[in-house]
């Protein structure tokens, strides 16, 4: 499966399989790393949709004259 073609939805499914797994405790170490491996390049993936996403969130709010302007999103760190 081709990176590029899988959704974000679908990286957090397969998360979700990876930590079950985990969680389960039955697997091999060998298999348990790998799935650790798979499950980090997936958070990474996630973080880096999610950033580019929150990059393109802006909120409406009123302008001087009343208009709706679009103003950058503020997070909640700053």
């Amino acid at each position: 499966m081709s990176a590029s073609k899988v959704t974000f939805e679908q990286r957090i499914a397969r998360l979700e399989e990876i930590v079950a797994a985990l969680e389960k405790g039955d697997a091999q170490l060998a298999d348990s790393l790998a799935l650790f491996a798979e499950g980090t390049k997936l958070i990474a993936a996630c973080s880096k949709e999610l950033d580019e996403a929150e990059q393109q969130v802006m909120k409406l709010a009123k302008g001087p004259d009343g208009t709706l302007v679009e103003v950058p999103f503020e997070t909640q760190e700053e």
